[in-house]
Formats: structure tokens, sequence, C-alpha cells
């Protein structure tokens, strides 16, 4: 059951997947169009899950489960990821590729290899102060407010010179 996205409880589970590339606006919708539908048949062993999604910078697609609802099981899990594997092969794009890094250069987000990262880090092109995308982040409320955060306070620190 689709709901809005703003209206799912802090304690909402998510899950990030960042696109290997901007998405286009039409990109957008129709990856917007798709996801309410697989939201509002989403379902853990016949039980409806109550769910939702967002998009953010043209990237990063957040998908969503108010868990005080109903709980994700393996099988409804596995259907969410077959369902970003459809993404993917419809739009030619990456969305599950963990080993991509994204941080901020001023209004910029970049994405690139884990090894392209750490050399970054190590020519110090990226600092401690630099914005990073946290996509381990887990509930709603840990991505409203520790998913953009410098490299210093997140798992990237420990590639920092």
């Amino acid at each position: 059951m689709y709901i809005p996205y703003n209206e799912l409880p802090n304690s909402a589970r998510i899950w990030v997947y960042q696109a290997n590339r901007a998405l286009s606006q039409e990109e957008i919708e129709v990856i917007s169009a798709k996801a309410i539908l697989f939201i509002d048949q989403w379902t853990r062993h016949g039980d409806d899950l109550k769910g939702s999604f967002t998009i953010k910078y043209n990237q990063f697609l957040i998908i969503a489960i108010d868990e005080s609802f109903n709980n994700a099981s393996g099988c409804s899990i596995d259907a969410s990821v077959r369902f970003i594997k459809s993404l993917e092969q419809e739009l030619g794009i990456d969305l599950m590729d963990k080993m991509n890094i994204s941080f901020r250069d001023g209004e910029n987000i970049n994405i690139v290899k884990l090894a392209d990262f750490q050399e970054f880090a190590k020519a110090k092109k990226i600092t401690s102060e630099t914005i990073v995308f946290n996509n381990m982040v887990n509930t709603k409320e840990d991505f409203e407010n520790k998913w953009e955060i410098a490299a210093q306070e997140s798992w990237h620190s420990r590639f920092l010179v």
C-alpha cells in the first residue's frame, strides 16, 4: 500500500539505491509511476506492506517501508530487488553497485569507484569536510539526518589521510 513519503514514521526502514548517472526527468517519471505500482502491490506472505519512495538529486532512489505496520520478509525484500533490477534493465542504469561512492564538489554530485575515492583522499582532493552520501543508513530518520554528511562523520573517514 503506497503512502506519501512524508507520512512515513521516522522509524521507517529504507534502502538507498544510487544511480551511476543523473536521471532525466522522463526517467524519473517512469521510475515514479512504476514505484507507486510496485509499492501498491508489495506484500509479505500475502499481507500488505505500507511503503513509499523518494528520489533525491535526480540520482538516488529511496524505497521505504513502515515496519510498524508490517515487517519486511526475505521474500518481500527479494521482490524489491527484482523491482530495482527491472528498472536497471529498462532504463540502462546501475542502481545496485555498492562500490560506487558519491560525494559533493560544490553543487555537483560525483560518483566514483571506491578505488578512485581512495586515490582522491590520498591526493587530498577529498577531505574530512567533503560532503559524502552515506548510503548505509537504514531508517528514514537517519536518512534525513545522517545521509548527507562530512566524510569525517561517516564510514568514509577510514579512507582519509
